[in-house]
């Protein structure tokens, strides 16, 4: 049976509601995404996701989500296993691209497809592991208390300064997901860091973990644990955060997968020592 060629690929834009079936393709590589992550990927930029049909059946996909005039991220680049090695995931990756013009563009890549991804211009900035673990039970420290509405700016202002570009209609939604947990810490009436804790596939996931020091990491981490004793959690920490990792480790969390944060050009400085766990690898 002869394999259908770039050629015969359409690639267009996605809508939400496509999207099911590539979040199933992320879940059968082990990549563990949220179940209710798409409603804030799509809200931070609805026209950022792409998906290539054969015959009108979905066989790839790429998001390349524009958050300011001068970053983008891709992400969800998947091509359906059956039909893998005959072009169809670089096409829709061109498509996609397109999208970010002359934005500098990040990404997480997993290590199979990194040197591919050097290819097509991205340097790697630095690494990032995936820590899974049962969590150890918990009371949520003094200090720290589930996000409310009236702290979304000052959680936006803060996430601002832990990321390459502002992000206000991704972190309102984020906050608020179906299932997402949101906590915050505070000294005085100033915001030392937040974290969320979200169900995912195959166990729950933590993103983000930013704080000012390790001590506001460990007080947000136990919280966010508090009420997923014994359940399954996993964490993406850069390798740059070695209180991050000793966080984990302490936590009896082990690595499970590497990847690596790649980017096209310059990005603007921003807090990474804040950075104790990444949000999602899928847009940053």
């Amino acid at each position: 049976m002869t394999s259908p060629a770039p050629q015969d690929l359409v690639v267009t834009q996605a809508a939400s509601d496509d999207w099911p079936v590539v979040r199933g393709w992320a879940a059968d590589e082990g990549w563990n995404p949220g179940l209710s992550d798409v409603p804030a990927f799509f809200a931070q930029d609805p026209e950022g996701f792409f998906i290539g049909r054969i015959d009108g059946e979905p066989v790839s996909a790429v998001s390349v989500v524009n958050y300011s005039a001068d970053y983008a991220f891709l992400g969800w680049y998947l091509v359906r296993p059956d039909l893998r090695g005959h072009g169809h995931g670089l096409a829709t990756w061109k498509t996609a691209l397109a999208h970010a013009g002359t934005r500098t563009v990040g990404l997480d890549g997993v290590v199979a497809q990194q040197d591919n991804y050097r290819q097509s211009g991205f340097e790697l900035a630095y690494r990032t592991a995936r820590f899974v673990g049962s969590a150890p039970a918990a009371e949520i420290p003094e200090g720290v208390r589930p996000a409310r509405a009236a702290d979304l700016p000052a959680v936006t202002a803060y996430d601002s300064a832990c990321c390459p570009a502002d992000r206000p209609r991704f972190v309102a939604a984020w906050l608020t997901g179906t299932g997402h947990r949101a906590f915050v810490r505070h000294d005085g009436d100033r915001l030392t860091g937040y974290g969320v804790i979200r169900p995912g596939q195959d166990c729950l996931r933590i993103g983000p973990l930013f704080a000012d020091t390790a001590e506001d990491a460990r007080a947000l981490f136990t919280a966010l644990v508090a009420e997923a004793a014994g359940r399954q959690v996993a964490v993406d920490v850069p390798e740059t955060s070695a209180a991050g990792v000793a966080l984990a480790e302490g936590a009896g969390f082990t690595p499970s997968f590497e990847t690596a944060r790649m980017y096209t050009g310059p990005v603007r400085d921003y807090a990474l020592e804040r950075v104790f766990g990444v949000t999602t690898l899928e847009l940053g």
